[in-house]
C-alpha cells in the first residue's frame, strides 16, 4: 500500500528533522535557524505551486479564499510560531532523544482535544492506551544516572523541569494546530492553498520577531550552514507525502497515527549516533511503551 509508504516516510523525516534541528543550532542561533529555515520552507513550497501551472496557481489565488479563511490560516500560522520557537528551544536545551519521546505526547493531546472540540467518545481500547503513553512518558523522570564520558559531558545530565514543560507547550500546540487542518481541509480548502498561505504567514511572523528584537543576523554563517536548507526540504517532502497520502481513498487515519510515530526511533538512534547520547535501550523502551498504547487506541 503506497499510502503507508508515504505516511512512514513523513514519520522518518519528520524524526530527522530533529536531528537537523540541534545541529544547525550549533552553528547559527535558535532565531536564525527558525527564520531561514522557515523562508526557505515556504520558497520551495511557492517553487512547487508555480510548476504545478495554472491549476498550482488557481489554488493559491487569494480571490478564491474568504477573508473568513484567511484569519483562520494567519490564526493557525501564530499557533506554529509559538509552538516552533517551543519545539527548537526545548530540543537545544535537552537530549534530542528524550525530545522526540516526549514529541509523543502529541497524540495524547490531539487525543483529548478530540473529546473536548470534536466531542469525540473515549472507549476502553482508548483509555488503556492513553495511560499506556503517560507511563511511558513518565517513565522519562527515571532515566537511569550513567557515568557521562567528559567529551559528552551535559548531553544526559538532568533536565530542567521546565524545558519539559516547554516541549509539551509546543506538543499542545501542534495538536492544535492538527485539528485546525481538519477543520480548514472540511471546507474544501486545499493541501497546497493551505501549506502556502499559513508558510506565508509563518514566515512574515518571525521576520516582525527578529525586527522587534533587533536580532542581529549573520547572514554570511546562515547560508554556510546546509542544514537550514536540508531542514526546509525534508518539512516540504515530509508534508507533501503526508498530504498526498491523507487524499488517497484506502488510507485510514488510525494506521496513519500509528506510522508516523516511526520517527522517535530514528530520532532516539540519531541522539546516540550523532550526539552520543546514553541510555539509548532505556529510551527505546519508553518509546515503545507509548507506542504500544498509541497502537491499543488507534487499532482496536
Amino acid at each position: 500500500m503506497f499510502w503507508m509508504l508515504l505516511v512512514l516516510l513523513y514519520g522518518l523525516l519528520k524524526g530527522a528533522r530533529e536531528i537537523a534541528k540541534k545541529k544547525a543550532m550549533e552553528k547559527s542561533t535558535m532565531l536564525e535557524v527558525l527564520f531561514f529555515y522557515t523562508l526557505f520552507s515556504f520558497l520551495l513550497t511557492a517553487l512547487i505551486s508555480l510548476l504545478g501551472g495554472r491549476e498550482g496557481l488557481s489554488e493559491i489565488d487569494p480571490g478564491n479564499i474568504s477573508p473568513a479563511m484567511m484569519g483562520a490560516m494567519a490564526f493557525k500560522a501564530f499557533i506554529i510560531f509559538v509552538a516552533w520557537i517551543c519545539g527548537f528551544l526545548a530540543v537545544k536545551k535537552m537530549p534530542v532523544g528524550v525530545y522526540g519521546i516526549l514529541d509523543l505526547a502529541r497524540v495524547l493531546f490531539s487525543t483529548l482535544l478530540g473529546v473536548v472540540v470534536l466531542h469525540e467518545i473515549l472507549y476502553l481500547p482508548q483509555i488503556l492506551g492513553l495511560i499506556l503513553v503517560c507511563a511511558g512518558l513518565l517513565m522519562l523522570k527515571w532515566i537511569p544516572k550513567g557515568k557521562i564520558p567528559e567529551k559528552t559531558k551535559g548531553s544526559d545530565e538532568r533536565i530542567p523541569f521546565v524545558y519539559i514543560l516547554i516541549s509539551l507547550a509546543c506538543c499542545l500546540l501542534n495538536s492544535v494546530s492538527g485539528l485546525m487542518d481538519k477543520m480548514l481541509m472540511s471546507t474544501g480548502l486545499t493541501a497546497a492553498a493551505l501549506q502556502f498561505w499559513y508558510m506565508l504567514f509563518l514566515t512574515l511572523f518571525y521576520a516582525t520577531f527578529l525586527l522587534i528584537r533587533r536580532e542581529k543576523i549573520d547572514l554570511k554563517g546562515v547560508l554556510k550552514n546546509l542544514w537550514i536548507p536540508v531542514l526546509a526540504v525534508m518539512f516540504v517532502i515530509a508534508d507533501r507525502a503526508l498530504f498526498i497520502a491523507n487524499k488517497m481513498p484506502d488510507s485510514r487515519m488510525t494506521v496513519m497515527t500509528v506510522i508516523k510515530q516511526a520517527g522517535v526511533f530514528v530520532t532516539i538512534l540519531g541522539g546516540r549516533f550523532v550526539f552520543k547520547e546514553k541510555n539509548t535501550t532505556y529510551k527505546i523502551f519508553c518509546a515503545l511503551v507509548v507506542v504500544a498504547g498509541i497502537l491499543i487506541s488507534s487499532l482496536l
